[in-house]
This record gives C-alpha cells, sequence and structure tokens, in this order.
C-alpha cells in the first residue's frame, strides 16, 4: 500500500541539504575518535536506525493537570487526527513507525478501516490500551470504587468484559499486547481488606488472561499512587511480577518511568524482570516530584542512559527472550504534543546510541575485578560522548528531518491544523 506522508518530502529534503555538509562533517570527526575506542560508528548508525518506540494516540492532545486543561489551536479531536499528527512525528523522527490506542477514547466503527488509513501514514498499531479508570457514557455500572477489584461482581465482570473487546479490537488492528492499568486501590485505611482485593483483581485478570490468543501478551502496569493514595493494588514492580507468574507466561510487567517513589532504581527493576523472564514493556516519561509524566529525558537523561545501559545488557542475555514493548507515555501540558513528542523520540534515541557505545568487555572485566572506577568509567565514557551525528545520521537517511523541530515547524503544521480543525473545549482538570 502506498503511503501518504502528511508532509512534503521535498520541503523536508530543501531543509536538510543546508545541514547536510555540516551533519557529515560532525560525523566524520566522530567516526575517528570512536575508532580510537575500537567503536564502529557505522555500527551504531544501523541499529539506531533498526529502533523504534511507539507513541500514544493521546500523546498527540494537551493533556492537563488535576485543576485544568489548557487546549491548543488545532490539536486533534479523534482518532483520525491523533493518527495525522503521529504519522508527522514518525515522517520527521523515523523512530516512531507504531501508535498505541486506547479504549473506548479512540472508539470507531470500523476498525478493518482504521488499519488501513494508518498503513496509508505509514503507520501501524502497537498494545491496545484499556481504560477501566474512568466511567463511560451509557456504562452501566461505574468504577467509583474499583474496577477488576470491586467487591460488586457485576462491577468486575463489566471491566473484564471491556478487555476481552480491546483484544477483539486489537486483533483487527493488527496489535498482539493489551496493556491494563487499573486505578483501583483505597484511600482510607479499612476501606478494602486488602487481601481478598488482591485476590480479586487477580481473577478478574485471569479472565482476561484466558481471552488472549496464543500470540498474544498481556502487559500489566504498576503504579504507586493516584487516583488510590493509601494504597493501590498494583503498586510496584513485586505486586506485578507476583500477579504475572500467577497468571502465566504471557503475562509480562510493564515499567513506567514514573510510576515509582523518587529516587528508586529503575535499571536494578528492569535487570530483576529481566532476570525472570517477565519485562514485557517500557513507558519512557520522565518524573521530577513523581509520576509527572514530563518529556522524556527533561530532567534525568543519565537515569534514561542507565536504563537503557541494562536493556542492551538484557537484549545481549536474552534468557526467556527479549521483545519489549516500547512507547512514550507523556502528559504535555504546556508545549505543543508534536514538538513534546519530537524532542522525545530523540532523547530516547540518544541514550540508547550511548549505552551501545559501551565497552561491553571492559565494563564487565572491570565489574569481576571490582574495580570500581574503572568500571562507572565505562558507562562514564560513553555516557558523555555526543551522538547527535550517530542519530541525525540514522534519520536522514531513513528520509528523517536533520532538524526535526526546525522541519516541524518550518511545515507550518499546526496552523494549517487550527483552521481546519474543530477546537477543542476547555477542560476542568481530570479529576
Amino acid at each position: 500500500m502506498a503511503t501518504k506522508p502528511p508532509l512534503s518530502a521535498d520541503q523536508i529534503a530543501d531543509l536538510n541539504a543546508k545541514h547536510v555538509n555540516d551533519l557529515d562533517r560532525d560525523y566524520d570527526h566522530l567516526c575517528r575518535q570512536l575508532a580510537r575506542r575500537g567503536v564502529d560508528a557505522e555500527a551504531a548508525v544501523a541499529k539506531v536506525a533498526a529502533f523504534s518506540v511507539a507513541i500514544p494516540t493521546w500523546g498527540a492532545g494537551r493533556g492537563g493537570t488535576r485543576f485544568a486543561k489548557f487546549p491548543l489551536a488545532g490539536e486533534p479531536t479523534n482518532i483520525h487526527e491523533k493518527l495525522q499528527d503521529c504519522a508527522v512525528v514518525q515522517q520527521l523522527a523515523t523512530v516512531t513507525p507504531r501508535v498505541s490506542p486506547h479504549l473506548p477514547w479512540d472508539t470507531v466503527d470500523d476498525y478493518v478501516g482504521l488499519r488501513e488509513e494508518a498503513a496509508e501514514l505509514g503507520l501501524g498499531f502497537d498494545a491496545i490500551n484499556s481504560n477501566t479508570f474512568q466511567d463511560q457514557a451509557g456504562q452501566p455500572h461505574s468504577y467509583a470504587t474499583g474496577s477488576l477489584t470491586s467487591s460488586d461482581a457485576a462491577v468486575r465482570a463489566q471491566a473484564v468484559e471491556h478487555n476481552v473487546e480491546c483484544i477483539e479490537i486489537g486483533r483487527k488492528l493488527g496489535s498482539r499486547d493489551l496493556t491494563v492499568w487499573i486505578g483501583d486501590g483505597t484511600n482510607f485505611p479499612g476501606q478494602q481488606d486488602l487481601g481478598r482485593q488482591f485476590d480479586r483483581y487477580l481473577d478478574s485478570a485471569s479472565g482476561i488472561y484466558a481471552a488472549l490468543p496464543d500470540d498474544w501478551r498481556m502487559l500489566l502496569e504498576h503504579k504507586m499512587y493516584e487516583p488510590a493514595f493509601y494504597s493501590t493494588v498494583i503498586q510496584d514492580w513485586g505486586t506485578s511480577i507476583l500477579a504475572a507468574q500467577e497468571l502465566g507466561p504471557k503475562a509480562k510487567c510493564l515499567v513506567d518511568l514514573g510510576h515509582h517513589a523518587p529516587n528508586v532504581n529503575i535499571e536494578q527493576i528492569v535487570s530483576r524482570l529481566h532476570r525472570f523472564g517477565k519485562l514485557g514493556g517500557f513507558h519512557f516519561n520522565d518524573s521530577k516530584y513523581g509520576d509527572d509524566d514530563l518529556d522524556s529525558g527533561s530532567i534525568n537523561p543519565h537515569q534514561l542512559f542507565l536504563v537503557f545501559n541494562e536493556l542492551i545488557e538484557a537484549e545481549r542475555n536474552p534468557r526467556d527472550g527479549f521483545d519489549p514493548a516500547y512507547m512514550i507515555d507523556q502528559s504535555h501540558n504546556v508545549t505543543d504534543p508534536i514538538e513534546s513528542m519530537l524532542v522525545s523520540a530523540e532523547a530516547i534515541v540518544q541514550c540508547y546510541a550511548k549505552a551501545l557505545l559501551v565497552d561491553r568487555d571492559a565494563l564487565h572485566d572491570a565489574q569481576d575485578r571490582d574495580d570500581v572506577t574503572m568500571a562507572f568509567q565505562a558507562l562514564r565514557r560513553a555516557y558523555t560522548v555526543d551522538v547527535t551525528p550517530i542519530v541525525a545520521k540514522a534519520r536522514v537517511e531513513a528520509g528523517g528531518a536533520c532538524d526535526v523541530i526546525a522541519a516541524y515547524r518550518a511545515s507550518g503544521w499546526r496552523d494549517r491544523k487550527a483552521q481546519e480543525r474543530k477546537p477543542v473545549g476547555l477542560g476542568a482538570g481530570i479529576v
């Protein structure tokens, strides 16, 4: 099927032509630097070119705080407009070829047609995200006091039915993963029996698990708090892996960078989950205080690098397999969402590229000899490399933009959409 890119390829090429000579010089200089270390820059470019991360359909619009949402002119109002914006990100960044839809936010009548529509834009579909943390119009039972863990059997059945429906929709879209996150928990001591609540989760989740096709995975996402502030049912990676082990081999754990207490060693969690064959996916964002859903790499890029260091170690030692679902998961409250996703995609790929440059032999040798300084230096030497030429080289060779933000702004996409699309109404916040 021929693709119909949203932006002018000629305009991108013209903008790239202004930078290509400088990029070639910077790349050649970096190649010589890395060659002195015994690192093949061309191999890194090839790995970067093969890397990809999904973007969420909801990430194409403005998010909101608990108090307000400030809409942006030209932001999408339906799944079709979301796909167009996601296609802009992919055309410029070239590492975001899949979108992750959220149901029922992205419900349509014809999912086969939606899949064809996405393909024409150069996109495929990634994990399907269910929603039992909000009540929907016409819904017979409320999730006010829980969904998969509700004390009301009818509510639990409704939540299971929704997830099974998401699986069926996902099959039509070409997905093979279902991400399940619930906001279930308590806000007061004594509100629920903590043990029986978890048992109800396992019973409900087993009903969803039984509906999975043979080649599908069920990704269990944990979150420390919000909206449940006293206790959350699936609150950390330990509870998540216990649930995944109870459910079976198709159940995996999904790690979100923001869903942890401050200063938690997330890279160690990655290592532990992989050790037991339960690392299923990763959601990229950043956090200053807790679960902020900020742009990836905007607060702690070194942590992002360390996470990728562990992911590469896991890839080199696949154990029971290594096929994590990568996705950007952010709330863009004050920025143009397309710009935030472009910046985040670049930050993610840069940290991946830096982790590729780690001298693994030197690192493992220092670790085995308990040489603390040299082990740390093996990581630090890779982290301090400016990998911009590697990432830009891979992107330009794939038809993307050398300078993604400059190319996006030059396209006038947002201004055009502000004239074409219906305005989004004011929001009262997310709670």
